[in-house]
């Protein structure tokens, strides 16, 4: 019996109080345009970079946002890029998949964004990682603040989070 109310007390604790699910519509022409990633749970690759921009461009023959990303490597000063793709779902567009190198994909899931497209949370099915990205540099604090709290309601161990340092 100790054992039962142990698990469901772990589950109850444990559990998401928001789903971790994408959001319903993703317009791919107020999608495009460069983002900023104000945060981040980094993926081994992306570990410990900074000022990192992505700029989206719609390919509508192939069905892909072609990106731009550009960022700085810790202790250095000098602007690295790297090209990839996120292909939409046509089922559900805003659950994509970005591919750094073929034929590996990542989930790529949109899981908030503002109605004005302002910014923008990107997720992953399992948590492995999330990017908080936004039009600007910088966010008002309350706002980021709320997007950080809904994130971890999500599930997202949002300790984990690095700032991209982008300044003023």
């Amino acid at each position: 019996m100790k054992l039962i109310s142990l698990i469901l007390l772990t589950w109850f604790f444990n559990e998401s109080r928001i789903p971790n699910s994408t959001v319903d519509n993703l317009d791919v022409a107020h999608y495009s345009g460069t983002w900023y990633s104000l945060s981040s749970i980094p993926t081994s690759y992306d570990k410990g970079s900074r000022e990192t921009t992505g700029k989206y461009t719609w390919n509508s023959s192939g069905g892909y946002f072609d990106v731009v990303t550009s960022y700085k490597k810790p202790g250095s000063e000098e602007v690295f890029s790297i090209r990839s793709k996120v292909y939409k779902n046509t089922d559900h567009g805003a659950r994509m998949k970005c591919q750094f190198v073929w034929p590996f994909k990542l989930d790529y899931w949109v899981i908030e964004l503002a109605s004005d497209y302002s910014y923008a949370v990107v997720g992953h099915p399992e948590h492995k990682l999330l990017f908080i990205m936004s039009r600007k540099k910088n966010m008002n604090k309350k706002l980021y603040s709320e997007i950080v709290a809904r994130c971890r309601e999500r599930g997202y161990d949002v300790a984990k989070l690095t700032s991209q340092h982008h300044g003023e």
